[in-house]
């Protein structure tokens, strides 16, 4: 039980910190090895907080680039509704104007048909 708890804890960090003192064997076996844990325990917190700011500036760069293809995707999408606009209203502006022709010359045909028929129905002709 205790050997499980000391493995959770230490892990691989006691194995390495008693084969250092082996292989240097200091004057003061107990305060090197105070020194390590210590500094190993310095350098692990230094490498995970490194860790999560990787990890959140991915987050972020990826957010980013999410918000950019957004961006991108509605100036598309606002660029094909500007064209479309533009079609209608020149098919609309070139219907009216057409329109406009036919109801001109509808109007001028007329007295001119009226005039005709005019001229067949007088006496004499």
């Amino acid at each position: 039980m205790e050997t499980n708890y000391l493995k959770r804890c230490f892990g691989n960090c006691l194995a390495q910190a008693l084969a250092e003192v082996a292989k240097v064997r200091p004057s003061d076996p107990i305060e090197y090895l105070a020194h390590w844990l210590y500094h190993y325990r310095k350098t692990a917190k230094a490498k995970e907080e490194n860790r999560e700011k990787k990890i959140h500036l991915q987050e972020e760069y990826d957010s980013s680039l999410k918000e950019m293809e957004m961006t991108e995707m509605l100036k598309q999408e606002e660029y094909q509704i500007q064209q479309n606009c533009e079609k209608c209203h020149k098919e609309l502006t070139s219907e009216t104007v057409s329109t406009k022709k036919t109801i001109f010359m509808q109007e001028d045909t007329n007295p001119l048909e009226k005039e005709a028929l005019k001229q067949e129905f007088l006496p004499g002709t």
